[in-house]
């Protein structure tokens, strides 16, 4: 195997998109996933704002998105991503669909994330005079943060696994490098670059999602 031969100024654009995909798509999947988790515990058995319909509904359309595995909601989404983006392809044709591939995903891990949260402090609340919003801001959310900070790490280091799943439709970044060169071009040596540079990605989102949580642990 020759490294010299490798195109490095390739390899670091394909990083730079990955990152731009990953730093896109999970700002987004918090913003929508946050909102929806908050909802689905809410809704759920026995909690504030109980409400079987509402809850039954949303918890079918996310179990529908997290049943379909991400290669084909990728395919599925490409009229909509075009509509949306102009694209099917690149960095912005392959936000949308990670956004709505980890939304779901993430939501649950909220979901679950409150659910930790000892009923007796919410209680404690509501007898303070606390509005359900000042029980979610102030009771719910600060509780449930290392939950949430942890959930936030897993759904970016899926988020990772599924910008170079993009690369099979042209999704950009280290993925398709890996798949066009390394590959079907029999490019070893890409090939090893990028699995590495998928590697160290992880490990770095999981140390510092391990750092927060430590920190946060200490207040």
């Amino acid at each position: 195997m020759n490294f010299d031969q490798i195109d490095w100024t390739q390899i670091t654009d394909a990083t730079l998109d990955t990152l731009a995909m990953l730093g896109g798509a999970l700002l987004f999947t918090v913003l929508l996933g946050l909102p929806l988790g908050v909802l689905l515990f809410l809704t759920g058995r026995k909690q504030l704002l109980e409400q079987p319909a509402l809850y039954g509904l949303v918890s079918f359309v996310l179990n529908i998105v997290r049943s379909v595995p991400f290669i084909i909601l990728l395919i599925v989404l490409i009229p909509l991503t075009t509509l949306v983006t102009g694209t099917s392809l690149g960095v912005r044709g392959v936000i949308p669909p990670l956004v709505i591939g980890t939304t779901a995903f993430f939501a649950r891990l909220v979901e679950t994330a409150l659910r930790e949260v000892d009923r007796g402090l919410v209680e404690a609340s509501q007898s303070m005079g606390a509005s359900t919003w000042q029980v979610i801001w102030y009771t719910l959310l600060p509780e449930a943060r290392l939950g949430i900070i942890s959930a936030i790490t897993v759904t970016a280091i899926v988020l990772v696994d599924y910008t170079a799943m993009s690369g099979a439709i042209g999704g950009g970044g280290v993925g398709d490098l890996a798949i066009r060169y390394g590959y079907q071009r029999f490019q070893t040596e890409v090939m090893i670059v990028t699995v590495a540079l998928l590697i160290v990605l992880v490990q770095l989102l999981q140390a510092s999602g391990n750092r927060l949580v430590t920190h946060f642990t200490r207040k």
